[in-house]
């Protein structure tokens, strides 16, 4: 079923189609909660998952169908996240898949599954068996942003990020499609992350790409410091810009736009942060190596005081510099320097702050953006991670999850 000419980021992506319904998995009635991709061919397909020991059923069928390289379409629901639900849950994913495929007339096994919601359900799989005809009808070009809104939980709205790029005389496209909120931080976030391409691009150079670019940018977020057990990104290339498998400075020019369109969604993600107000940049330079970088500023970002104090625009120093040291990597306080958005707070030991500079301060953290620097003197390493405030409706929103 066509829809109307969309243009921007809902726009279409040559050699792909996409739709989104609601089924009735999701407790609101009429609310979207089943989305589908299907491109016009088997083409290149890579994937990211979870490293949470905790894998749901729809994880482990896409890790195996996503290991041949190819796929068809990837169904998408949410509400249940099918997670924790044994042989039950697996079957239910492989029934779905399947009912999907029959409405598709291909392979059961070209088929990748992603699941978002509640854990411990059995996912109910005679829905969307049920559902499978009409949204295998209902797939468009122009159906993006429906997909986008259907595979939404407790986001407050769609995440999406389009990225051109030259291929010699032809231009190409990257739109990464995601949702998250609450439960994240990666390695790999509950996120689910959608990306698809009409670049010519090999599976083995698709793989390797999204590995790079989910480490510099959903690896680098966190809201909560949970790992959720669905976390996904898939990846597909239509190859419909035309041309030979991309190599040499095509191939880096396509690596540049995934990761420019991750690290658009990624970003939306912790700015949604279910009532989130704020999101800072932790970065830490000057450290021993960049590990040891990465491992203090992820500590940072993952305190929930200093997430509280940027709740409440305190630029409270010591929330921060606690935050470092408990982090288990070595450098002198005496020698490191605090600041927020380049207003320095601490310095060699001691506090720089007085009613002047805590005012600034303090402007800089009513902002909904800024950096936190952190800069020490014990070695070139340097790192950095996105985080985000937390409040009373994150509390809230995940007091009555469930219910």
């Amino acid at each position: 079923m066509a829809s109307k000419k969309k243009s921007g980021l809902f726009a279409p992506v040559a050699g792909f189609r996409f739709a989104g319904m609601a089924a009735g998995i999701k407790k609101k009635a009429g609310a979207p909660d089943l989305a589908l991709i299907v491109a016009d061919d088997e083409v290149p397909v890579a994937a990211v998952f979870t490293t949470n020991r905790v894998k749901a059923a729809p994880v482990k069928l896409a890790a195996q169908r996503t290991k041949r390289g190819r796929a068809r379409a990837v169904i998408v629901n949410a509400g249940n996240a099918n997670a924790c639900t044994g042989e039950a849950g697996m079957a239910a994913a492989k029934e779905s898949t399947a009912a999907v495929a029959r409405a598709l007339g291909v392979p059961a096994a070209s088929v990748v599954p992603a699941s978002t919601g509640v854990i411990g359900v059995v996912l109910p799989a005679a829905k969307i068996v049920d559902a499978a005809p009409t949204l295998a009808e209902r797939v468009s070009p122009d159906g993006v942003e429906d997909f986008a809104h259907a595979i939404l939980t407790t986001d407050r709205g769609p995440k999406l990020a389009r990225v051109a790029f030259s291929i010699g005389d032809r231009e190409a496209t990257v739109l990464a499609i995601a949702k998250g909120a609450g439960m994240i931080h990666p390695n790999m976030a509950t996120t689910l992350g959608f990306v698809v391409t009409d670049a010519p691009v090999s599976s083995d150079a698709l793989s390797a790409a999204l590995r790079r670019s989910a480490e510099l940018t959903f690896n680098r977020i966190s809201v909560d410091g949970d790992t959720s057990t669905n976390d996904t990104i898939v990846a597909l290339a239509s190859g419909a810009a035309g041309g030979k498998p991309l190599a040499g400075k095509s191939l880096v020019a396509f690596e540049h736009a995934l990761r420019e369109a991750l690290e658009g969604v990624a970003l939306q993600i912790v700015a949604d942060g279910e009532g989130a107000e704020h999101v800072a940049r932790i970065v830490v330079s000057g450290a021993r190596s960049d590990a040891s970088a990465l491992r203090i500023a992820r500590t940072m970002a993952t305190s929930p005081l200093v997430k509280t104090a940027m709740h409440g625009k305190d630029p409270n120093w010591g929330r921060l510099l606690a935050a470092a040291g408990r982090s288990g990597e070595r450098f002198d306080p005496e020698k490191a320097e605090v600041r927020l958005g380049g207003v320095t707070v601490f310095r060699a030991g001691l506090t720089t702050m007085d009613a002047k500079v805590e005012a600034k301060a303090a402007a800089v953290m009513k902002q909904p953006r800024y950096d936190v620097d952190l800069v020490l003197q014990e070695g070139a390493g340097s790192a950095f991670y996105w985080t985000c405030d937390l409040g009373h409706d994150y509390v809230s929103c995940n007091a009555d999850y469930r219910s």
